[in-house]
């Protein structure tokens, strides 16, 4: 039996679109997530305890509920609420591309404060006494000093951290977004080659996985000689 691939040569424009769009999905999100998840971080290390409640709740909350359900509440519920907020007769419609950005910031800015968090409590109080004891704000020692050794020390969980938002964004095929996955589903509905095209999406994902894997390993031995 010869396999017939010409459900993938005949798509290679639709999947290159789709495998584009998912990954400035991922960029955008590993961006303003990990920007966010700081800010998070920052507050949950806050001696106020509002502040540090606050972000503690929004954190656990977020790590207790599925991705997928985040999705779903944000796609449905969202132009109902903002209808009723604006007063106006319909919905907004936020759509699926807009949708996904959001949603996933959101979420990932969650695990990105847990990884920062742990980066800044791994930095010694002695560097942070230090700066302020050269005249620095603790605005200016978090920024100069703090922030750029916990990013360093947690450089390695922060891009497996990434890799596992490459993978996460395939769950936007469900509300009909065009990333690789939604590409994928349509042309195996539409040819009808169910196994082929779900089979060719798993060495995708696999191979780009593995290599950045493979990077952040040979990072993580870099790290370790130069912190020696």
């Amino acid at each position: 039996m010869s396999l017939d691939l010409s459900s993938i040569t005949n798509s290679v424009d639709f999947l290159l679109a789709g495998f584009g769009y998912t990954l400035q999905l991922t960029a955008i999100t590993a961006v303003l997530g990990l920007f966010f998840g700081t800010l998070l971080a920052l507050a949950r290390l806050s001696r106020n305890g509002w502040i540090s409640g606050a972000a503690q709740l929004y954190i656990n909350l977020m790590r207790a509920v599925p991705l997928v359900l985040v999705l779903f509440w944000f796609f449905l519920l969202m132009p109902e609420i903002l209808r009723i907020i604006l007063g106006l007769d319909t919905p907004v419609m936020i759509g699926a591309n807009l949708t996904a950005i959001i949603t996933f910031v959101l979420f990932e800015a969650a695990y990105f404060a847990e990884i920062m968090r742990a980066g800044i409590q791994s930095i010694s109080r002695g560097q942070f006494f230090a700066a302020t004891g050269l005249g620095l704000t603790y605005g200016q020692t978090m920024f100069y000093v703090i922030l750029p050794q916990a990013i360093r020390n947690m450089l390695p969980v922060l891009l497996t951290q990434t890799i596992i938002l490459f993978q996460d964004t395939s769950l936007v095929y469900v509300i009909s977004g065009t990333d690789f996955m939604g590409s994928v589903v349509k042309i195996a509905q539409r040819d009808g080659e169910l196994v082929l095209m779900y089979s060719f999406a798993a060495v995708c994902y696999l191979a780009v996985s593995l290599s950045l894997s493979m990077l952040i390993r040979r990072l993580q031995a870099k790290i370790a000689i130069a912190s020696r």
